[in-house]
Protein backbone atom coordinates (compact mmCIF):
# COMPACT_ATOMS: atom_id res chain seq x y z
CA UNK A 1 0.00 0.00 0.00
CA UNK A 2 2.64 2.33 1.08
CA UNK A 3 4.35 1.53 -2.89
CA UNK A 4 1.41 2.10 -4.73
CA UNK A 5 0.81 5.63 -2.51
CA UNK A 6 4.61 6.00 -3.45
CA UNK A 7 4.63 5.57 -6.66
CA UNK A 8 1.38 7.32 -7.78
CA UNK A 9 1.73 10.44 -5.52
CA UNK A 10 2.27 13.37 -7.03
CA UNK A 11 2.79 16.97 -5.77
CA UNK A 12 -0.09 19.39 -5.94
CA UNK A 13 1.98 21.62 -8.60
CA UNK A 14 2.39 18.77 -11.03
CA UNK A 15 -1.80 17.90 -11.33
CA UNK A 16 -2.38 21.07 -11.89
CA UNK A 17 -0.18 21.28 -14.77
CA UNK A 18 -1.28 18.29 -16.17
CA UNK A 19 -4.81 18.58 -15.92
CA UNK A 20 -4.02 21.86 -18.19
CA UNK A 21 -2.13 19.67 -20.70
CA UNK A 22 -5.65 17.90 -21.16
CA UNK A 23 -7.77 20.32 -21.27
CA UNK A 24 -5.62 22.04 -24.04
CA UNK A 25 -5.68 18.07 -26.22
CA UNK A 26 -9.39 17.94 -25.89
CA UNK A 27 -10.31 19.87 -28.67
CA UNK A 28 -8.00 17.88 -30.93
CA UNK A 29 -9.32 14.62 -29.13
CA UNK A 30 -12.57 15.60 -30.52
CA UNK A 31 -11.92 16.56 -33.70
CA UNK A 32 -9.83 13.48 -34.41
CA UNK A 33 -12.00 10.22 -36.40
CA UNK A 34 -11.79 7.40 -34.23
CA UNK A 35 -10.95 3.52 -35.73
CA UNK A 36 -13.52 2.27 -37.26
CA UNK A 37 -14.45 5.70 -38.92
CA UNK A 38 -16.14 6.88 -36.02
CA UNK A 39 -16.65 10.59 -35.97
CA UNK A 40 -16.04 12.70 -32.37
CA UNK A 41 -16.66 10.76 -29.04
CA UNK A 42 -20.04 13.27 -28.95
CA UNK A 43 -22.32 11.79 -31.68
CA UNK A 44 -24.60 15.12 -31.25
CA UNK A 45 -21.68 17.28 -32.95
CA UNK A 46 -22.01 18.78 -36.34
CA UNK A 47 -18.76 18.27 -38.45
CA UNK A 48 -17.69 22.13 -38.95
CA UNK A 49 -18.86 23.60 -42.59
CA UNK A 50 -16.59 23.85 -45.68
CA UNK A 51 -16.09 26.75 -47.45
CA UNK A 52 -18.77 25.53 -50.17
CA UNK A 53 -21.21 24.91 -47.31
CA UNK A 54 -20.40 27.97 -45.69
CA UNK A 55 -23.64 30.32 -45.14
CA UNK A 56 -21.85 33.08 -47.12
CA UNK A 57 -21.63 31.24 -49.92
CA UNK A 58 -24.96 29.58 -49.72
CA UNK A 59 -27.60 30.32 -52.31
CA UNK A 60 -30.15 33.31 -50.84
CA UNK A 61 -33.84 31.95 -49.69
CA UNK A 62 -34.85 35.27 -48.79
CA UNK A 63 -37.73 37.33 -50.54
CA UNK A 64 -36.91 40.09 -53.08
CA UNK A 65 -39.11 43.14 -51.71
CA UNK A 66 -37.41 45.62 -54.07
CA UNK A 67 -40.65 45.66 -56.22
CA UNK A 68 -43.26 46.04 -53.62
CA UNK A 69 -44.59 49.24 -52.61
CA UNK A 70 -44.74 49.03 -48.71
CA UNK A 71 -46.91 52.13 -48.17
CA UNK A 72 -50.12 51.23 -50.21
CA UNK A 73 -51.10 50.33 -53.99
CA UNK A 74 -51.97 46.82 -55.24
CA UNK A 75 -51.03 43.76 -52.96
CA UNK A 76 -47.89 41.64 -54.27
CA UNK A 77 -49.33 38.43 -55.71
CA UNK A 78 -47.92 36.70 -53.33
CA UNK A 79 -49.29 38.30 -50.20
CA UNK A 80 -51.46 36.05 -47.70
CA UNK A 81 -55.10 36.21 -48.65
CA UNK A 82 -57.03 36.91 -45.31
CA UNK A 83 -60.10 34.93 -45.82
CA UNK A 84 -57.64 31.51 -46.92
CA UNK A 85 -58.28 30.36 -42.87
CA UNK A 86 -61.96 30.73 -43.16
CA UNK A 87 -62.36 27.47 -45.49
CA UNK A 88 -65.26 29.38 -47.60
CA UNK A 89 -67.06 29.55 -44.48
CA UNK A 90 -69.35 32.39 -44.05
CA UNK A 91 -71.65 34.04 -41.80
CA UNK A 92 -74.44 33.13 -44.24
CA UNK A 93 -73.87 29.64 -44.90
CA UNK A 94 -71.29 26.45 -43.27
CA UNK A 95 -72.07 24.43 -40.33
CA UNK A 96 -71.55 27.05 -38.13
CA UNK A 97 -74.60 28.88 -39.11
CA UNK A 98 -76.92 29.90 -36.47
CA UNK A 99 -80.58 30.19 -36.94
CA UNK A 100 -83.06 32.74 -37.41
CA UNK A 101 -81.47 36.46 -38.18
CA UNK A 102 -77.54 37.35 -38.27
CA UNK A 103 -76.14 37.21 -34.76
CA UNK A 104 -72.91 39.00 -35.35
CA UNK A 105 -72.19 42.32 -37.46
CA UNK A 106 -69.79 44.97 -37.74
CA UNK A 107 -69.83 48.01 -36.63
CA UNK A 108 -70.23 49.36 -40.44
CA UNK A 109 -73.34 48.07 -40.34
CA UNK A 110 -75.01 49.00 -37.94
CA UNK A 111 -77.53 52.09 -37.91
CA UNK A 112 -76.66 55.03 -35.52
CA UNK A 113 -78.12 58.57 -35.06
CA UNK A 114 -76.99 61.85 -33.44
CA UNK A 115 -78.63 65.36 -33.03
CA UNK A 116 -76.26 68.59 -32.66
CA UNK A 117 -77.51 71.92 -31.97
CA UNK A 118 -74.43 73.73 -32.76
CA UNK A 119 -75.84 77.25 -31.96
CA UNK A 120 -79.07 78.36 -29.90
CA UNK A 121 -78.61 81.68 -28.82
CA UNK A 122 -79.98 85.42 -27.91
CA UNK A 123 -78.62 87.58 -30.29
CA UNK A 124 -78.26 91.67 -29.42
CA UNK A 125 -78.20 94.57 -31.66
CA UNK A 126 -78.52 98.23 -32.04
CA UNK A 127 -82.04 97.49 -33.58
CA UNK A 128 -83.29 94.78 -31.59
CA UNK A 129 -82.78 91.42 -30.00
CA UNK A 130 -83.43 88.08 -31.58
CA UNK A 131 -82.98 84.84 -31.42
CA UNK A 132 -81.40 82.13 -33.51
CA UNK A 133 -80.74 78.23 -34.29
CA UNK A 134 -78.25 76.20 -35.87
CA UNK A 135 -79.35 72.37 -36.13
CA UNK A 136 -78.29 68.82 -37.82
CA UNK A 137 -79.21 65.80 -37.00
CA UNK A 138 -77.90 62.36 -39.49
CA UNK A 139 -79.42 58.93 -39.33
CA UNK A 140 -77.77 56.28 -41.28
CA UNK A 141 -74.81 53.88 -41.12
CA UNK A 142 -71.17 54.80 -41.74
CA UNK A 143 -71.63 54.87 -45.48
CA UNK A 144 -75.17 56.18 -45.99
CA UNK A 145 -77.17 58.27 -43.64
CA UNK A 146 -80.00 61.36 -43.62
CA UNK A 147 -79.04 64.33 -42.84
CA UNK A 148 -81.21 66.98 -41.76
CA UNK A 149 -80.25 71.13 -41.01
CA UNK A 150 -82.22 73.94 -40.18
CA UNK A 151 -80.80 77.42 -39.37
CA UNK A 152 -82.56 80.28 -38.64
CA UNK A 153 -83.76 83.52 -36.78
CA UNK A 154 -87.31 84.28 -35.01
CA UNK A 155 -87.58 88.26 -33.91
CA UNK A 156 -90.55 89.61 -32.12
CA UNK A 157 -92.08 86.36 -32.77
CA UNK A 158 -91.93 86.60 -36.03
CA UNK A 159 -89.62 83.54 -38.33
CA UNK A 160 -87.57 86.26 -40.22
CA UNK A 161 -85.50 84.09 -42.00
CA UNK A 162 -85.37 80.10 -42.11
CA UNK A 163 -83.46 77.48 -44.23
CA UNK A 164 -84.36 73.32 -44.07
CA UNK A 165 -82.65 70.94 -45.63
CA UNK A 166 -83.37 67.42 -46.31
CA UNK A 167 -80.18 65.55 -47.64
CA UNK A 168 -79.17 62.03 -48.18
CA UNK A 169 -75.00 61.66 -47.28
CA UNK A 170 -72.63 59.25 -48.66
CA UNK A 171 -69.51 58.79 -47.61
CA UNK A 172 -66.71 59.43 -50.15
CA UNK A 173 -63.41 59.88 -47.99
CA UNK A 174 -62.63 58.77 -44.28
CA UNK A 175 -64.06 62.42 -43.06
CA UNK A 176 -65.73 63.90 -46.27
CA UNK A 177 -69.03 63.26 -47.22
CA UNK A 178 -71.48 64.05 -50.26
CA UNK A 179 -74.60 65.16 -49.68
CA UNK A 180 -77.91 65.60 -52.00
CA UNK A 181 -81.11 66.66 -51.40
CA UNK A 182 -83.65 69.58 -51.00
CA UNK A 183 -83.39 73.06 -49.72
CA UNK A 184 -86.58 74.88 -48.31
CA UNK A 185 -86.69 78.86 -48.03
CA UNK A 186 -89.40 80.25 -45.57
CA UNK A 187 -89.86 83.42 -43.53
CA UNK A 188 -90.06 86.99 -44.94
CA UNK A 189 -91.31 87.16 -48.52
CA UNK A 190 -92.28 83.68 -50.22
CA UNK A 191 -90.87 80.30 -50.08
CA UNK A 192 -88.52 79.15 -51.93
CA UNK A 193 -87.59 75.17 -52.68
CA UNK A 194 -83.89 74.58 -54.50
CA UNK A 195 -81.92 71.15 -55.10
CA UNK A 196 -79.06 70.83 -52.80
CA UNK A 197 -75.97 69.33 -53.49
CA UNK A 198 -72.90 69.58 -51.50
CA UNK A 199 -69.70 68.35 -49.29
CA UNK A 200 -68.87 68.50 -45.74
CA UNK A 201 -66.38 66.98 -43.65
CA UNK A 202 -62.96 67.74 -41.82
CA UNK A 203 -60.38 69.26 -43.84
CA UNK A 204 -56.34 69.18 -42.67
CA UNK A 205 -55.37 71.29 -39.63
CA UNK A 206 -59.06 69.85 -38.26
CA UNK A 207 -61.64 72.91 -40.09
CA UNK A 208 -64.89 71.78 -40.54
CA UNK A 209 -65.93 72.70 -43.98
CA UNK A 210 -69.77 72.99 -45.46
CA UNK A 211 -70.16 73.83 -49.04
CA UNK A 212 -73.22 73.42 -51.44
CA UNK A 213 -74.36 74.83 -54.28
CA UNK A 214 -77.88 75.01 -54.67
CA UNK A 215 -80.73 74.88 -58.09
CA UNK A 216 -84.21 76.50 -58.06
CA UNK A 217 -86.89 77.45 -60.12
CA UNK A 218 -86.52 79.70 -63.13
CA UNK A 219 -82.80 79.70 -63.47
CA UNK A 220 -82.08 80.03 -59.68
CA UNK A 221 -78.51 79.51 -58.16
CA UNK A 222 -76.54 79.85 -54.75
CA UNK A 223 -74.07 78.55 -53.10
CA UNK A 224 -73.47 78.36 -49.52
CA UNK A 225 -69.67 78.15 -47.79
CA UNK A 226 -69.25 77.89 -44.03
CA UNK A 227 -66.17 77.12 -41.64
CA UNK A 228 -65.00 76.59 -38.44
CA UNK A 229 -62.40 75.86 -36.16
CA UNK A 230 -62.40 74.70 -32.64
CA UNK A 231 -59.06 75.79 -30.28
CA UNK A 232 -58.90 74.30 -27.16
CA UNK A 233 -57.29 76.99 -25.00
CA UNK A 234 -57.90 74.00 -22.29
CA UNK A 235 -60.18 70.99 -22.78
CA UNK A 236 -62.84 72.73 -21.22
CA UNK A 237 -62.43 76.12 -22.45
CA UNK A 238 -62.78 76.19 -26.15
CA UNK A 239 -62.36 78.99 -28.12
CA UNK A 240 -64.67 78.72 -31.80
CA UNK A 241 -64.11 80.97 -34.75
CA UNK A 242 -66.64 80.90 -37.80
CA UNK A 243 -67.60 82.08 -40.68
CA UNK A 244 -70.74 81.78 -43.61
CA UNK A 245 -70.83 83.53 -47.00
CA UNK A 246 -74.44 83.35 -49.55
CA UNK A 247 -73.46 84.05 -52.72
CA UNK A 248 -76.63 84.47 -55.65
CA UNK A 249 -77.33 83.84 -59.22
CA UNK A 250 -79.89 86.44 -59.90
CA UNK A 251 -81.98 88.91 -58.15
CA UNK A 252 -84.46 88.06 -56.27
CA UNK A 253 -86.12 90.88 -55.10
CA UNK A 254 -89.38 89.28 -52.98
CA UNK A 255 -87.41 88.27 -50.78
CA UNK A 256 -84.27 91.27 -50.77
CA UNK A 257 -81.43 89.25 -52.50
CA UNK A 258 -79.47 90.52 -54.86
CA UNK A 259 -77.01 88.90 -57.39
CA UNK A 260 -73.55 88.08 -56.23
CA UNK A 261 -72.37 88.04 -52.60
CA UNK A 262 -75.18 88.41 -50.76
CA UNK A 263 -74.15 87.93 -47.51
CA UNK A 264 -71.39 87.36 -45.05
CA UNK A 265 -71.01 86.80 -40.69
CA UNK A 266 -67.82 85.64 -39.07
CA UNK A 267 -67.76 85.57 -35.59
CA UNK A 268 -66.07 84.17 -32.31
CA UNK A 269 -67.74 81.69 -29.37
CA UNK A 270 -65.92 81.01 -26.19
CA UNK A 271 -67.65 77.87 -24.89
CA UNK A 272 -66.80 76.17 -21.40
CA UNK A 273 -67.86 71.98 -22.13
CA UNK A 274 -69.03 71.38 -18.65
CA UNK A 275 -69.61 67.65 -21.19
CA UNK A 276 -69.63 67.36 -24.76
CA UNK A 277 -73.06 67.32 -24.37
CA UNK A 278 -73.54 70.29 -22.85
CA UNK A 279 -71.55 73.70 -23.33
CA UNK A 280 -72.99 77.40 -22.91
CA UNK A 281 -70.95 80.13 -24.41
CA UNK A 282 -70.58 83.55 -25.12
CA UNK A 283 -69.89 85.31 -28.40
CA UNK A 284 -69.34 88.39 -30.86
CA UNK A 285 -70.28 88.17 -34.52
CA UNK A 286 -69.64 90.50 -37.38
CA UNK A 287 -72.77 90.48 -39.88
CA UNK A 288 -72.89 92.54 -43.57
CA UNK A 289 -74.77 92.37 -46.54
CA UNK A 290 -73.54 93.45 -49.87
CA UNK A 291 -74.11 94.63 -53.55
CA UNK A 292 -77.80 94.85 -54.37
CA UNK A 293 -78.76 92.86 -51.27
CA UNK A 294 -77.24 95.46 -49.21
CA UNK A 295 -79.30 98.22 -52.09
CA UNK A 296 -82.43 96.21 -51.01
CA UNK A 297 -82.01 96.46 -47.11
CA UNK A 298 -81.21 100.10 -47.29
CA UNK A 299 -84.27 100.87 -49.55
CA UNK A 300 -86.39 98.93 -46.52
CA UNK A 301 -84.09 101.33 -43.61
CA UNK A 302 -81.83 98.26 -42.55
CA UNK A 303 -78.70 98.41 -41.54
CA UNK A 304 -76.09 96.95 -44.02
CA UNK A 305 -73.40 96.46 -41.49
CA UNK A 306 -73.97 95.30 -37.69
CA UNK A 307 -72.00 93.85 -34.57
CA UNK A 308 -73.64 91.15 -32.96
CA UNK A 309 -73.48 90.05 -29.22
CA UNK A 310 -74.81 86.44 -28.32
CA UNK A 311 -74.79 84.22 -25.82
CA UNK A 312 -76.16 80.72 -26.14
CA UNK A 313 -75.43 76.53 -25.20
CA UNK A 314 -74.28 74.07 -27.79
CA UNK A 315 -76.20 70.68 -26.94
CA UNK A 316 -75.31 67.63 -28.40
CA UNK A 317 -77.52 64.37 -28.16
Amino acid sequence: MKLIQGRFSMKPRSLFTAAMVLLGAAPVWAQTPMEGGGHAAHSGAAAAPTRAESPANAPSATMDHGSMNMQGGPAPADARDPHAYSNGLTLESGPYVLPGPRQLRLSDEHAFGSVLLDRLERVYTKDGNATAYDAQAWFGSTYDRLVLKAEGDVAKGKLEEARTEVLWGHAIASYWDTQLGVRQDSGTGPDRTWLAFGIQGLAPYWFDVDATAYVGSSGRTALRLSGEYELLLTQRLILQPRMEVNLYGQRDEARGLGSGLADAAAGLRLRYEFSRQFAPYVGVEWAGKFGQTADFARAEGQRTRETRYVAGVRLWF
